[in-house]
């Protein structure tokens, strides 16, 4: 005999629960509400990136000399990092620039702005050549360029990337002293470019 107080439960009412139950439980309620799982904002992009912003740079670089340098302090020494290179945009314009940080990035990224400040336009021919020999000295580097027609482009160590970057074909170039430094011989070719420059 059944109690009075027990509510009736009938056999569709005790189906029909767990169904409902299903049905009104959303598939994800946490926090982040119905955001998408592939790490975007709710009918964004995945990854939240945006498109077209980074432009290409009109500047063509390559890195003549990176190396660790060691500064003594009280508590020891401390290390950081010195990059150089080379930038320009192979029409006339061209620059060195010089970048110490305590990170590699750091570094290259503070001589692409001393590049960027430090270029010059150079006058150059028909045929982008010289149009006389020039010479010039950096620190303990010397430099002769020569102009010389259907030769192309003949140099060596950095002063090759300097005049490849700037655009300068059917010349020669002569180291015409023993240093070994790159960085202080392509400042020598900047400084006989420069030349150039102001019509020297």
């Amino acid at each position: 005999m059944a109690d009075e107080n027990t509510p009736e439960v009938t056999p569709n009412a005790a189906v029909a629960a767990p169904a409902q139950a299903a049905v009104a439980k959303p598939g994800f309620a946490g926090r982040g509400g119905n955001r998408d799982r592939r790490g975007g904002r709710p009918g964004g992009r995945p990854g939240g990136r945006r498109g077209g912003d980074e432009r290409r740079s009109e500047f063509a670089q390559k890195l003549i000399g990176i190396r660790r340098v060691a500064r003594v302090m009280a508590g020891g020494r401390r290390f950081n990092f010195s990059a150089a290179l080379v930038i320009g945009d192979k029409k006339g314009r061209v620059g060195v620039g010089l970048g110490k940080a305590a990170d590699t990035a750091q570094a290259i990224e503070k001589a692409t702005r001393a590049a960027k400040r430090a270029m010059i336009q150079i006058n150059l021919t028909k045929n982008r050549s010289v149009p006389h020999n020039i010479e010039a000295k950096f620190c303990a580097s010397r430099v002769e360029i020569r102009p010389a027609a259907g030769r192309g482009l003949v140099a060596g160590s950095s002063v090759r990337t300097v005049l490849e970057l700037a655009g300068v074909s059917d010349v020669t170039a002569k180291l015409l002293s023993r240093s070994k430094n790159s960085v202080n011989n392509a400042r020598a070719a900047i400084e006989a470019l420069r030349k150039l420059s102001m019509g020297k």
